[in-house]
């Protein structure tokens, strides 16, 4: 073997090694990745229910119901679709109607969210820049709404 031959194969080796230690770590990962979705992409991707995602958008005027104990529903809506979110849970201090939100949990064969964490805007200006970016995209986001950081 030459000593081109050599280098050759060692750096084939090297990313063979490589390429196997990514496929494992994404292996690993993959129950822990979890994909931003607007009501508008649920509907025009087709998730199917029992995958776990983030669902972002506004919480509907009107739509925040308490219910037995902890159990809160309320409708998230980028203004072209909506869906109606189920959270057994304490919601953050600043949940409120008409204000940003991402709630992480999975989809159920009818349709309604079922959320296992919500997260609500720190401030009055501030919204994810995921949301932010997807609201702008459909057309609906008002730049005097707020700014992302």
């Amino acid at each position: 073997m030459t000593r081109k031959q050599k280098r050759l194969s060692i750096i084939l080796a090297g990313l063979a090694v490589l390429g196997i230690a990514a496929g494992l770590v994404l292996y690993a990962l993959r129950d822990t990745i979890v994909f931003f979705y607007t009501p508008s992409e649920i509907s025009e991707k087709g998730v199917q229910p029992g995958q776990r995602l983030r669902l972002g958008g506004l919480v509907e005027k009107d739509s925040w119901k308490k219910g037995q104990g902890t159990l809160n529903t309320f409708v998230v809506t980028d203004t072209l679709k909506a869906i109606e979110v189920t959270y057994d849970g304490q919601l953050p201090d600043l949940f409120r109607e008409g204000q940003g939100v991402v709630a992480e949990g999975v989809l159920d064969p009818s349709g309604r969210f079922i959320a296992d964490t919500v997260l609500a805007k720190h401030d009055e200006k501030y919204m994810p820049k995921d949301l932010t970016d997807k609201l702008k995209e459909k057309g609906v986001w008002n730049e005097g709404q707020g700014t992302s950081q």
